[in-house]
């Protein structure tokens, strides 16, 4: 499997698809680099993985700091000798309608959901075009791919997002890099996303759909692992992952 061996650095690593993901790739092998915000969470998901014979280790990482992304590419580089993959995963999502003005709330979400993942691709790209190699995995959403009410701004960046890595993509290609990329559009999985979500309106109606069909993170961390387990001179890009039951 290539997934065995291979050195994943992931963001918003903390909880939800990210804790999912890497306690997935750790199982088949991969040795892993986590980065969120908040400690108490790193610390317990890499004694988790270490307990269960997996390799892990963690930085705090804020994912709109530059310094913080290339942070976590050197300790991989240090630590492990190498550098792999980067899943790019960090996210927030406090919904609301325009009319509500929450100006604030947009501009997290382009400083986390877009700058972020800009960041995170600007910390890597110098070491994946000097080897010729390298993946990076971002997770946008299925309102990346579709206009919903309440989700104006968080859809802008993961429509956004959706265009840098296709763009990368074909960049990569034409310039002979050899990087893969993968973007995974996730409909209405568990995770703590609805956590940030402060208009009263949005949540009642956001966690309404969530409560009926709501898949587990683990879920997507499945399509991540298919993803890197390709052969190298195979990319498979786009993947839109969602409950069976539900008309998204």
């Amino acid at each position: 499997m290539t997934i065995q061996d291979k050195v994943v650095v992931i963001t918003g690593a903390s909880s939800g698809i990210g804790e999912a993901t890497a306690k997935l790739l750790a199982s088949k092998g991969a040795k892993l680099v986590l980065g969120a915000r908040r400690e108490d969470k790193l610390v317990r998901l890499t004694d988790e993985i270490r307990n269960a014979g997996g390799q892990a280790i963690y930085a705090i990482t804020d994912v709109t700091k530059p310094e913080d992304n290339e942070n976590l590419v050197n300790l991989a580089k240090s630590e492990f000798g190498k550098f792999d993959v980067i899943f790019l995963n960090a996210g927030l999502m406090p919904s609301s309608n325009l009319s509500e003005l929450k100006v604030d709330e947009w501009n997290q979400m382009v400083d986390v959901n877009l700058k972020g993942v800009l960041n995170g691709i600007a910390a890597a790209l110098p070491s994946f075009i000097g080897q010729k190699s390298g993946q990076v995995i971002a997770t946008s959403s299925v309102a990346g791919l579709k206009a919903y009410p309440g989700g104006a701004v968080y859809g802008a960046t993961k429509w956004a997002v959706r265009d840098l890595m296709e763009t990368l993509r074909m960049e990569s290609a034409l310039e002979g890099n050899n990087i893969r990329t993968a973007t995974i559009y996730p409909a209405a999985v568990n995770t703590e996303l609805l956590d940030t979500i402060t208009s009263k309106e949005a949540a009642e109606g956001m966690n309404a759909v969530y409560d009926q069909y709501g898949i587990s993170a683990d879920r997507i961390a499945n399509v991540i692992a298919f993803a890197i387990d390709q052969p190298e001179d195979t990319n498979v890009s786009e993947f839109t992952v969602g409950p069976t039951a539900q008309p998204w």
